[in-house]
């Protein structure tokens, strides 16, 4: 029998020829073709007008030439999906869940498909839970257990996720299994596939990255530690790798380590060359890439850790991201400047420090809860962290302009930007890669700094007020000290638009601080009497102190000094400012000690970037030998509480007492 139908899905129509005597299951499929949709067993045919009911091999005859029909969701699954709604923790889900079932119930397919599932659900959950109850008594072992009821079982864990109450029963039972006896963990090692089971851990860590990761609410230490305990056992997954060193006649491995080559450099084999220069070249090319033994690259990668997974994190950089690959080695194979940064070496050594901060090889501890939220977020950390960390390094040996010398300095700053940025619990691996970019060198430079001087208590409340009543005793003992170097006095080189700068003056302060001596000496005079300068300027009558560019001897002779001269210019101003002595001091210090000596005798503040040096190294030495009655004793951030006065001071003892 023939019959013309019309059949609609997503609003479109079209017309077929309906073979009665044709299986339903192939009828669907040819729907299914039509609209170019896979799984067609997950689809039914539904009447489009009236009673809406689903077309089964019972009710088929009775479809009349010219009705109009509907593809849909087969039965099965849409009593899943909507049991799954039932039992939603959105309430919305909930209420439209219940409307929808309203609505189908009244097709009897359904009805059937529906009561089946929710039955056998809610009953095999209740047998199951009774069953593993009983189990936990001891009265009978678990290895009486047949081989048939294992399969049964295990064929809940390995079937499609239908109700999550079963399925997590049925995982407890196969846990006491394999727990209770080698024997039954090679039987359930038989019947449970490892795909089945990562597909459950994937379903898992979604709901533990949407609902506890990025929940606004903290974890609590419980949670913590099982989250931590899941993340150690699925990176322990790469140990084999990591203990495995390379072995150096695998084919495979070889053929690994040449592709690197030739994605690096873009090289084919040349059949035509020799195989001397053939070899040859590939041992420029693999020296090129960073290995230490180029003619034999494979024996860098025979230490264990990190044996293959380093030739793994290596292959997954170079397939997944080949422009970053490319970029890296040929930056760094064609520099001349002995700045290179060698690829293989410093992927073997970074796979390392990721093996060891991600603690891979090492059992669970029973304690820890310091899990990694990032390890959530990503189905291959160890690799995507890799493919990071290894352009980092590139940008850290940049920054530190390193050369092979200073291999082992840039990987200890390459370590310490990964655990502090891992240590702010970033949630992604965008994010982590932002937050370890931005922590470059100077940034862990300032860190150090800032991490060693509290180490030594000196940012302490209590300290840095120490400081501060300690600063001025400092600055004085700092001023005496410039003013005696003014009266030991310096010798100058007299400022002459000449060439010829070689004669010489001396000035001198006098010791009662109220008189600069200056005059002309002769060149092997190192410290002239002071009777013998003949000229003097009383210390009242100078007004101003002048540096550099606003010196007059400088404005003079613009455009003829250069810049050292410039740091080392300054003038005194006297007699109402219209006579000046100029000074080139002969050196960066002295002009320190100069114009921090006439700063104080000028009654101003010294601001010479010496005198702020010796200060912080006075101020460090002073609460260092305060703080020696203190070593090992915490200083609080603030003083203690003063307790309250008593309510009264009759509390002297009475020594007119005598002892009975």
């Amino acid at each position: 029998m023939y019959l013309h139908l019309y059949f609609v899905a997503d609003y479109m129509l079209f017309c077929c020829v309906f073979v009665q005597k044709k299986p339903l299951s192939a009828v669907i499929k040819e729907v299914c073709d039509g609209w170019n949709l896979p799984g067609p067993e997950n689809y039914a045919l539904q009447y489009a007008d009236g009673v809406q009911m689903y077309i089964t091999e019972s009710n088929r005859l009775d479809i009349k030439n010219g009705c109009i029909l509907r593809l849909t969701k087969a039965p099965g699954r849409c009593a899943e999906d909507l049991y799954k709604g039932i039992q939603s923790s959105d309430a919305g889900v909930r209420c439209d869940s219940l409307k929808e079932l309203a609505s189908v119930s009244t097709d009897v397919t359904f009805a059937q498909e529906f009561i089946i599932l929710y039955y056998f659900n809610v009953i095999m959950t209740h047998t199951l839970t009774g069953f593993m109850e009983l189990m936990d008594h001891g009265i009978v072992s678990w290895e009486n257990l047949s081989s048939v009821f294992i399969k049964k079982i295990a064929s809940f864990v390995n079937a499609k996720p239908t109700d999550a109450s079963i399925q997590q029963v049925s995982l407890d039972i196969l846990e006491s299994m394999v727990l209770s006896s080698s024997n039954l963990f090679l039987q359930v090692k038989l019947e449970v596939t490892m795909e089945r089971l990562i597909a459950h851990l994937q379903v898992e860590i979604v709901y533990l990255l949407q609902n506890i990761i990025h929940s606004s609410g903290s974890v609590q230490d419980e949670m913590a530690h099982y989250l931590y305990v899941l993340q150690s056992v699925t990176l322990n997954h790469l140990e084999p790798r990591m203990r495995t060193p390379l072995d150096c006649y695998s084919q495979e491995q070889r053929d690994i380590l040449h592709g690197l080559r030739q994605a690096a450099f873009e090289t084919e084999s040349d059949n035509s060359l020799s195989h001397e220069r053939r070899r040859s070249l590939c041992a420029k090319e693999f020296k090129k890439l960073g290995f230490s033994n180029n003619s034999n690259p494979g024996q860098d990668l025979v230490r264990t850790p990190p044996g293959l997974l380093a030739l793994d994190t290596m292959y997954y950089f170079a397939a997944r991201y080949p422009d970053a690959y490319s970029r890296f080695v040929l930056e760094n194979s064609s520099r001349e400047d002995k700045h290179e940064c060698p690829f293989a070496r410093s992927s073997i050594q970074l796979t390392l420090i990721l093996c060891e901060i991600l603690r891979i090889g090492e059992p669970p501890s029973e304690t820890r809860s310091d899990y990694h939220p990032i390890f959530f977020s990503q189905d291959r950390l160890m690799e995507e962290l890799f493919c990071v960390c290894i352009q980092l390094l590139n940008k850290t040996w940049k920054e530190m302009r390193a050369t092979q010398e200073d291999f082992d300095k840039v990987m200890q700053v390459v370590r310490e930007q990964i655990t502090r940025t891992l240590s702010s619990k970033p949630t992604s691996l965008e994010l982590f890669k932002n937050k370890v970019n931005a922590l470059n060198y100077s940034e862990i430079l300032k860190l150090r700094q800032t991490e060693r001087l509290h180490q030594e208590e000196t940012l302490a409340p209590p300290v840095l007020e120490l400081k501060e009543r300690l600063k001025p005793e400092l600055l004085e003992l700092i001023r005496q000290q410039r003013l005696n170097r003014l009266c030991q006095g310096t010798m100058f080189k007299k400022i002459s638009s000449r060439r010829r700068q070689d004669k010489l003056w001396y000035c001198r302060l006098s010791p009662n601080h109220k008189m600069l001596h200056y005059g002309d000496v002769e060149e092997d005079l190192d410290n002239p009497p002071i009777e013998t300068l003949q000229e003097k300027i009383p210390v009242a009558d100078i007004k101003g102190l002048l540096m550099g560019k606003d010196c007059p001897h400088m404005k003079e002779n613009k455009g003829k000094q250069n810049k050292e001269a410039l740091d080392l210019a300054f003038s005194i101003t006297y007699d109402v400012e219209e006579y000046s002595l100029n000074f080139i001091a002969p050196s960066r210090t002295d002009f320190c000690l100069w114009t921090d000596g006439l700063s104080v005798l000028l009654g101003r503040e010294m601001s010479s970037e010496s005198m702020r040096s010796e200060l912080e190294i006075l101020l460090s030495m002073e609460i260092k030998l305060r703080l020696l009655d203190l070593e090992n004793v915490p200083i609080p951030d603030s003083a203690p509480v003063v307790p309250k006065p008593p309510s009264n001071y009759n509390f002297c003892y009475d020594f007119s007492q005598t002892e009975q």
